[in-house]
């Protein structure tokens, strides 16, 4: 017990350290950071990201949620830019370089590369007088009094406030940029949020010889095998012109056999639902589902603005795609 006991305190202590230099970072947000951001909001080409080490990883983080809030970024590791990848920067680009000493000989080596490109250059460290923070357009300001580390050599406090940096840098960008929710689901098409703001209901629906679809005379039993072929729960009825005239689906047909009506020599007509709800092709799926969910329903006939049938949506499809 008195291990876990120390283990808590130990984790404590590190949170706590690490949140003090967070407050101790928000009365140095000034007209440095204000000048980085529109420095960064009028380039024409990409934010470059170089750090060394653990400045690297968090480097690497930050240009990601750049790219991610449109602001186009990637990482270039240091040494590897003296060999070769300094070609990846163009004086059209801006390089955002971490170090928390200003002075990690591998990006101090860039310096007279970029002055001589003419690529701006912001710098986030530790110490103002660094060669980094000298040579740079603009420094943030990223000084800890001390690691969380208990020997005060192993970057965690100094990380962290460049992380948080990073992030405030991104958001700052983001609301300047007027970045909307789609705009992200635009970056990230593979999560829940991109396929909820990007999936349409022509993307999903069934089309073609998948679409259950019977003609007004169509006697009631004719009409359910068409309904257990297909597997949607229901089937459209239309004219000759392929407009949608009405649906009959499950529930109907519970409804049916309350009344005992006849299935071979009663006309689907009689039965079908005439007040049937609809969707275009082009609204988002998630839109479909909602429709779906406020009248109690499975599926929705999609239809063109002259009501001809362009496919079915159901609930499964939905589910499915991962909207849900």
């Amino acid at each position: 017990m008195s291990h876990e006991i120390d283990f808590a305190q130990s984790a404590i202590r590190t949170i706590e350290s690490e949140r003090e230099a967070i407050d101790k970072l928000i009365p140095r947000i000034d007209g440095a950071f204000t000048q980085a951001c529109q420095i960064m909001l009028n380039c024409k080409g990409r934010v470059v990201v170089v750090g060394m080490g653990k400045s690297g990883h968090i480097g690497n983080k930050i240009a990601a949620t750049l790219a991610s809030t449109g602001t186009p970024a990637f990482f270039v590791h240091p040494g590897e830019a003296s060999h070769g990848d300094m070609g990846m920067i163009t004086d059209n680009d801006v390089v955002l370089a971490l170090s928390n000493s200003g002075n990690t000989a591998e990006l101090v080596m860039l310096i007279p590369l970029l002055k001589r490109l003419g690529t701006p250059l912001i710098s986030m460290t530790g110490n103002e007088k660094s060669a980094l923070a000298q040579a740079a357009d603009v420094n943030l300001n990223t000084y800890v009094e001390k690691e969380a580390c208990p020997l005060d050599l192993a970057p965690t406090s100094s990380t962290t406030v460049s992380l948080v940096l990073g992030d405030a840098l991104a958001i700052a960008l983001l609301e300047a940029r007027g970045f909307t929710a789609e705009d992200f689901a635009f970056s990230h098409p593979g999560g829940s949020l991109g396929r909820k703001l990007l999936l349409k209901v022509a993307d999903i629906m069934h089309t073609g010889q998948q679409l259950p679809i019977v003609s007004l005379s169509t006697p009631l039993k004719e009409a359910l095998i068409v309904i257990s072929q297909k597997g949607l729960g229901m089937t459209a009825i239309a004219d000759s012109e392929n407009q949608l005239l009405g649906v009959f689906t499950d529930g109907d047909l519970r409804r049916v056999l309350d009344q005992e009506l006849n299935l071979h020599t009663t006309p689907i007509n009689q039965v079908m639902t005439t007040q049937c709800k609809t969707v275009s092709a082009d609204i988002l799926a998630a839109e479909a589902l909602n429709i779906m969910e406020d009248h109690k329903i499975t599926s929705l006939v999609v239809i063109s603005q002259h009501s001809q049938i362009e496919g079915v949506i159901h609930l499964h499809d939905i589910i499915k795609a991962g909207v849900v």
